[in-house]
Parts: C-alpha cells; sequence; structure tokens
C-alpha cells in the first residue's frame, strides 16, 4: 500500500517537472530559436527541431525520435542535435539513453541548465541517485524558491544513499522551515515512511516530538507508523496524544478505531467512526471500516448501509464489494450477496491485469 502511494505521488511530482521546464526555467544555452542571419541548413535544422518539439507535446515520442534521428543521419554534429535527442528519449521514459545524449549535450555546452536538470533527473529514475545528487544541487543554487519538484528529488535521492541530515536539508528548502525545526523532522520522517525507511522515520518522527510535543500530526505519523507494524498500544497511545491536540482531525479517528478493531474494542471503534464520518463525511475508508465492525458487532442491516455508501461513493473497490456481499450472505439475502461477491472478483481481475 505504502509503495503504491509513493509511486503513484512520485508520479503527479514528476509529470509537474515536466510542465515545470516548460514554464519556469530560464531558456537552455543551446542555439534552439532560429535566427535570420543563419544559414538556410541551419534554419532547416531549426525548423525541424520546431517540428520533433512540436511531437513531443502531442506525446507522439517515436515520431519526434524518428524526425531527430533522420537529422543526425544527415549532420551528425548538428549543434543542439544531443540536447533533443536527450530531452525525447527523457519525455519517452528511457532515461539510460537520455543520459548518454544530455551528457554530450553538456559536452558541447556546459551552460545548457536544462540538460543539467535533465540529466539528474534521468539519473535518479535509472537507480543512479549518488549521480543525480550533485546535479540536482546544483538547479537547488540557481532556482532555490521555485524549483519544489527538484527539491523533492533531491531529498529521496539523499534518503537513498542514506544521507539523511542533507535529506531533511533538502526537505526543509522544499516546505520553506528551518532545517532543525519540528517541521523540518517531521516532513522528513513523513518521507523516509513513504519511502520505506521505517525505523528513521520512527528516529525523525519522535525527535519532532521532542522538539515541539504539541507539533499536529507527529504523533499521528507515529500512530501510523506504529499500526502499520501492529504494534497496537503504541499506536492508541499517539492517536490518543494526536486526538488532544488537534481534535477535529478525521483522520485520527479513523485511525484510531482502526487500531480498537484490531484489538476486538468493537464498540469504541463504531464511537471513532461515527466522529470521523461527522468531521468528515467524503472519505470512504471510516465507511468500510464501520461496515466491518458492524458485521463483527452481529449488527448487519447497518452494515449492510453502511458498506451501501460506500459503494455509493467508490464503485470500483472491489474490497467494499466482498464486504457487502458477506454482509448480505449473512442477512441470507444470497442473490445479493452473489451479485456482490461476483462485482468483487470481476474488480480484483481488472486490477491483476492492469499491473
Amino acid at each position: 500500500m505504502l509503495i503504491r502511494v509513493a509511486i503513484l505521488l512520485l508520479t503527479i511530482l514528476l509529470t509537474a517537472v515536466d510542465v515545470g521546464l516548460a514554464q519556469s526555467e530560464p531558456a537552455p544555452q543551446t542555439p534552439h530559436v532560429a535566427d535570420k542571419a543563419q544559414p538556410p541548413a541551419a534554419q532547416t535544422a531549426t525548423g525541424n527541431f520546431e517540428t520533433a518539439r512540436k511531437l513531443m507535446q502531442e506525446g507522439k515520442y517515436d515520431e519526434a525520435l524518428t524526425q531527430l534521428q533522420a537529422l543526425a543521419a544527415q549532420n551528425p554534429k548538428l549543434t543542439g542535435l544531443s540536447h533533443e535527442m536527450g530531452a525525447a528519449y527523457y519525455k519517452k521514459g528511457d532515461y539510460l539513453k537520455a543520459t548518454g545524449y544530455l551528457k554530450q549535450a553538456l559536452e558541447e555546452n556546459p551552460k545548457d541548465n536544462e540538460a543539467v536538470q535533465l540529466l539528474g533527473l534521468s539519473y535518479y529514475l535509472s537507480g543512479r541517485p549518488n549521480e543525480a545528487i550533485p546535479l540536482l544541487e546544483k538547479v537547488q543554487t540557481w532556482y532555490p524558491f521555485a524549483n519544489v519538484d527538484a527539491a523533492y528529488i533531491l531529498g529521496v535521492s539523499y534518503i537513498q544513499v542514506k544521507n539523511y541530515p542533507q535529506a531533511r536539508t533538502a526537505f526543509a528548502r522544499m516546505f520553506d522551515v528551518p532545517a532543525d525545526s519540528a517541521a523540518s523532522y517531521l516532513f522528513t520522517a513523513r518521507m523516509l515512511l513513504r519511502q520505506e525507511f521505517d525505523p528513521i522515520a520512527e528516529e525523525y518522527a519522535q525527535k519532532a516530538v521532542a522538539i515541539d510535543p504539541k507539533l499536529p500530526l507527529a504523533h499521528f505519523l507515529l500512530g501510523e507508523l506504529y499500526l502499520y507494524k501492529s504494534r497496537i498500544p503504541e499506536a492508541i497511545t499517539e492517536f490518543e496524544k494526536e486526538k488532544t491536540i488537534n481534535p477535529a482531525h478525521a483522520p485520527t479517528y479513523y485511525k484510531l478505531a482502526d487500531a480498537y478493531s484490531r484489538i476486538q474494542k468493537f464498540d469504541d471503534a463504531e464511537r471513532l467512526l461515527q466522529r470521523s464520518i461527522w468531521l468528515d463525511a467524503t472519505s470512504t475508508g471510516p465507511y468500510i471500516l464501520m461496515g466491518k465492525v458492524l458485521e463483527k458487532k452481529g449488527e448487519f442491516d447497518l452494515a449492510v448501509r453502511a458498506l451501501q455508501r460506500a459503494v455509493t461513493m467508490d464503485p470500483n473497490n472491489s474490497i467494499t464489494h466482498h464486504l457487502l456481499g458477506q454482509a448480505y450472505r449473512d442477512l441470507g439475502r444470497n442473490a445479493d450477496a452473489e451479485r456482490e461477491l461476483k462485482s468483487a472478483e470481476q474488480l480484483q481481475e481488472r486490477d491483476s491485469s492492469k499491473q
């Protein structure tokens, strides 16, 4: 679950990087813009670069590369060609090939700032954080406040090479907080947990609490970590502390209810889930857990109502359909049970085929 969330979040951030290259970065130093003084051959090459870029904007990466490869066949030493080839392979997702062309682009023009950033990202995305870090650090010196995405990727690269203090500095810069603050430790703990560096995440979350015991969401993060590790008493303690500090935070009630349900304190869990739903009726998680808790208590009609609400909110969740099928079966509504269980099976098969 954590891995899938991390992948999703990282995909969104990297998409933002591509957009940022077009919107916020200074123009690269390679000569991409046609000049009236250029000889006819250079003007033709520049025009073909523009054609390739347009194809890339349309997502036609292979066609763009074919266009650029044709130019390379005509003139392998064409100025700016390595940059364009590297950018095309980066956008296609072929980061190994992108690194070769981008390195060549920087040999041709060390001031090509866009190539520096793309090369750093390509190293990171091809699993070479050590090589990515120096390049991404350069990006941070150029754009200390504008490039949040580069700060995130730099921080994750530091995590991967186990340089946690530098990761904390990168995330502090990303969120514009002091590097030694409680918030900095909390942000880094969250990132560490997403990267599944659980022991260090726990250490950093505890450090955040030590600096500021009333920092919102610090106890919540510790509770999540302990719940994930099935350390239920510790999870309950942390969620209770968070509830005291942050009494309007709906997810705290939900997670605390989850902890109580695991030790079969179903009445406490139901009470907390109701509060979570009162605070936020848009999340399906509390309704699903409410259905499970009510089913355990033998209140099958109420369980069906909670799960029906969850299905209405998210009809593509196979778990909800499966639980609803079980609740219908408990009520003796076999036809409804078979329908829901079949839906759950179909959704599971569909999800498996996408992986």
